[in-house]
């Protein structure tokens, strides 16, 4: 198994989310090191989410399991059920298919790092974020955002 050389992989930032959703989660950045080594069948990503950042909008997979461990700093987890502090050593997984939404916040003052590991048939996922109104349909090519009621979300320019 080849090592990684984590600096070699170069940072990727942004968001996908059309207006007005996407402000508080630009921010964060991610080095794919599961694509680095050419693996396909999970996600392996370094994950680095700045002061007042979230990881995403709160959501939830019906084909995608997701998995973080957090190595340095502090996030709250928002789930259905209320907020949880994680900090570095804790683990949070989300098995595909379980109507929990959910997101990291950072309401901390430095930077958290964390592994994201995510897996499954994401050409058949699709999903809801239950706080407003956007879902995603990974099966739709070309309109995987939409508002509740089916209708596309523009595309971003």
């Amino acid at each position: 198994m080849p090592k990684i050389e984590i600096e070699a992989v170069p940072p990727s930032s942004g968001c996908s989310y059309p207006d007005p959703f996407r402000e508080i989660c630009l921010g964060p950045s991610w080095r794919k090191l599961g694509d680095a080594v050419g693996l396909t069948d999970f996600g392996v990503n370094l994950v680095r989410l700045p002061p007042g950042k979230w990881s995403s909008q709160r959501h939830w997979h019906t084909h995608e399991d997701e998995f973080v461990w957090m190595l340095e700093g502090e996030v709250v987890l928002v789930e259905d059920g209320g907020e949880t502090v994680l900090r570095a050593g804790d683990v949070a997984a989300w098995p595909k298919g379980v109507k929990d939404g959910h997101h990291l916040q950072n309401r901390a003052q430095a930077d958290c790092v964390m592994i994201a590991i995510s897996a499954g048939d994401t050409a058949s996922d699709w999903g809801e974020y239950p706080d407003i109104d956007l879902k995603f349909d990974d099966r739709r090519p070309g309109s995987a955002y939409l508002h509740k009621d089916g209708t596309p979300y523009p595309p971003k320019d």
